[in-house]
């Protein structure tokens, strides 16, 4: 499974339930994936943050991703078993920003005679 590389507020929102088949690669991209992620948990609760981790126990109780919220709370440590719900809500910080494509863009921009700078673009 893909992550998707949009941003909730321009195109659909990958979203996967705990009984799909494909929950647990959703898991795994959630992980790659460079930007938030909002969990739904069972008791209700949704924490939106970056998953930097994932844990594979020997049973689902001991599986656990843990989770940077984007409130700036604490770390999470969540039990897969908890999770209801994932979906991929924030933009993926690092989409269509290859080396190629820096490079090509900042060649364009010289050969017009713009400026051109190697310093980086602002996330939002």
């Amino acid at each position: 499974m893909n992550a998707p590389t949009q941003a909730a507020d321009s195109g659909p929102i990958r979203r996967v339930e705990a009984g799909d088949p494909h929950f647990h690669e959703a898991l795994d991209a959630a992980r790659d994936y460079r930007g938030d992620v909002t969990l739904e948990l069972a008791g209700g609760e949704s924490l939106e943050g970056f998953v930097y981790d994932r844990s594979l126990g020997a049973d689902p109780e001991t599986r656990k991703v843990r989770l940077l919220p984007r409130d700036g709370g604490p770390r999470r440590s969540i039990a897969e078993s908890s999770i209801r719900s994932l979906a991929f809500t924030g933009k993926d910080a690092a989409a269509g920003k290859t080396w190629e494509n820096w490079v090509r863009r900042y060649a364009e921009k010289r050969l017009k005679g713009e400026s051109a700078s190697i310093e980086s673009e602002t996330l939002d």
